[in-house]
Formats: structure tokens, sequence, C-alpha cells
């Protein structure tokens, strides 16, 4: 379904309304510690507003939105840096679930999805992270049973709808575990960003459902939204962390003068700027090109993938920098931005992943 931007505009401004209520630095430190690692009173009023259903269809208790609506919200949520599962199950999961899945599996799965009761996640990559064909170490046998073991699940603890990309005789397909079947064990993985919890999944003979027939190309699709969706709450965050490190150099006192006035830090500012801006530009115009099918959209996603994490990553540091001492400390919350800035380094593909196929996309 298509909105105005208007009412684009209208959605974004409601979600950040909310999480600027709920989702406070002090909310997000107290969250971050806890032992789901999310406010589930703030989940059921995300998935109220539509946010958990924005890419599953009316007739499935969704609004049926695409990508211009997913980067648009994502920006939102990053710059609150929110701590919950949001693109893990109402991303991954569900433009999984569209990609691969019957009717009958939609019917089952999406409705729980969008209203917020049941969490999803996707077990992808194996050991290796790199979120490709190359990398899936989960091996599906002829009678469907599981063996091998995913790392890098996002949100994998508490995730009520797990479904695994394995490979199969004939390539790869997408299956169901349910949370209590045998031989399935998930544990939680360290972290380095509290904000985002991951698992290693493990797989013995584990009974799985197949969803429809799909292989690698449903798997490829889902990550482009993930992508999307990571690129928007990239460029949130680093909006975020930016304008609060200007609005430092405007009250900072040094030396009778603001720091915000010293030509180094002019340049400094000014050169984050255009990292903002940039970031910006690529992850709006690949979710543009996603929404609009255009052949283009394969580089686009991939321009994002690498641009607006990056940019994320330098401008965090930076702002730490421009902080000066305050910077350091871990009561200061640009470190909260720094590493959820690290964590997007790494999840869905990676710079290097994404330039290969920014090349490939170019006939390079």
């Amino acid at each position: 379904m298509t909105i105005s931007v208007a009412e684009r505009a209208e959605l974004r401004t409601a979600v950040g309304e909310l999480l600027a209520e709920r989702c406070t630095e002090s909310d997000v430190r107290r969250v971050m510690t806890s032992d789901e690692g999310f406010d589930r009173d703030l989940w059921r009023q995300l998935a109220n507003q539509g946010v958990l259903g924005m890419l599953v269809d009316g007739e499935y208790g969704g609004l049926g939105f695409g990508a211009l609506e997913l980067e648009a919200v994502a920006e939102e949520t990053g710059t609150a840096v929110l701590p919950a599962p949001f693109i893990s199950s109402a991303v991954l999961t569900v433009a999984l679930i569209n990609a691969a899945g019957s009717d009958e599996d939609k019917q089952r799965l999406l409705p729980a999805l969008a209203d917020g009761t049941a969490i999803g996640t996707v077990a992808l990559t194996g050991k290796s992270g790199s979120w490709t064909p190359e990398g899936v170490d989960v091996q599906a046998a002829a009678d469907g049973t599981l063996t091998g073991s995913a790392h890098y699940v996002t949100w994998g603890q508490v995730a009520d709808v797990v479904l695994v990309v394995a490979r199969t005789d004939d390539g790869f397909g997408v299956f169901e575990v349910s949370v209590g079947a045998d031989g399935f064990e998930r544990s939680a993985a360290t972290v380095f960003d509290p904000t985002v919890r991951l698992s290693t999944f493990s797989f013995a003979g584990t009974p799985a459902r197949r969803l429809g027939t799909a292989g690698w190309d449903a798997a490829k699709e889902a990550l482009d939204h993930a992508v999307i969706a990571s690129a928007g709450e990239q460029v949130g965050g680093a909006r975020r962390i930016f304008d609060m490190t200007v609005d430092y150099l405007k009250t900072r006192i040094q030396f009778g003068r603001q720091i915000g006035s010293f030509q180094a830090l002019k340049h400094m500012a000014a050169d984050l700027l255009i990292e903002v801006e940039n970031a910006t530009s690529a992850a709006q115009h690949a979710a543009s090109e996603k929404a609009g099918n255009s052949e283009n959209a394969d580089g686009a996603v991939a321009l994002a993938g690498f641009a607006c994490a990056e940019a994320y990553e330098t401008i965090a540091m930076n702002a730490i920098q421009m902080h000066g001492g305050i910077g350091f400390t871990w009561e200061h919350p640009a470190h909260i931005f720094l590493r959820r800035a690290r964590t997007g380094l790494h999840l869905f593909g990676g710079p290097r992943l994404h330039r290969e196929r920014y090349l490939v996309s170019k006939g390079a």
C-alpha cells in the first residue's frame, strides 16, 4: 500500500513522539540491562501504532506498507537507540515469511507478529558471520530435520517464532522450528552493544517445518529489508549524536570562548554534517528504489549498507573526541550510540560485503 509523503511524515512523527516519551536515555540504560533486554509495554504500544505490522499485509492484520515507510520509522527508532527486536521481528522475520511462506504460513504466523504477541527471529549465518549463501552452516536432511549451528541470531533468546535458513539437497530452504523442539538449543552470546541481544543456535536432528519452496532468494529479500531498516536506524542515530555534539560546542566555554568557535572544531563539525547528509540520502534512496522495484535496487541497498554504517561509526567516534574528557565516560550517552554503530558494522553483511555487492551491481 502506498501512502502520501504527508501521511508518512505523520507516522514518523507519532513514532518519534512515543519514543521521546518512553525511550529516553535513562529508559535505554534501564532496559538494556534487564533480563529480556526490552520493554514489553513499549513493544505493545509500538504494535498499537502499527509499527510491528508495517510490512504485514492488511489481510493478516498489518498495514501493508513498504520500504519507504520502514526507513522513515527506522530513523526514529535509531534516534532513540531503541533496545527492542524491531528489525529482528518486524522486519527480518516478517519479510522472510512474506517472501517464502504460503498463504497458510502467513495466516498462521503474521498476525501475532503484527500485534506484538509473538516475537520472531531468523537464524541465517554461521560462525563466519558473512550473511551469504556460503556462510550458512545449518543442513536440512530429506526428512526436514536440521543439523548444525547458527550465530549472531538477533534477539534469539526471546523469540517465539524461529525461522532457519538451511542448506538442502537442491539449494536452500526456509524452515520453522518450535522453541521446544528436540535437539534445539539456544544460548545468549556476549555482546559489545547491550541494546542488541544476540544468540547462538544449535540443531541436532531437530524437527522442522519448511515454509513454501523458496530458497536463498527469499533470504536475500528479507536481508534487503533488514539492511534498509538498519540504514534508517544508523541515519537516525548519527543525526542525533551529531546534534548533541553541536549543542555541546555551542554551550561549552573554554578559555573564555564557546569551543564551537574554534576553527578546528568548526571544520570537524562541517565534515560530520556532510557524513550525516550523505548517509541520509543513501538510506532514503535505497528505500525508494526498493519500494519501486527498480532494477537499480540491489546497488542502492548495497550502497546504503556500507555508507550508513561507516558514517554512523565515524560520527559517533568523532562526537566522543569533540566532547573532550566527559565524552570518554560511560555515563555520557555518546557511548551508547558508538556501541550501536559498531554493531551495525557487522550485522546483515557488513561494509566489505556490501561494497562487493555494489560493484557487482555496477558490472565492475
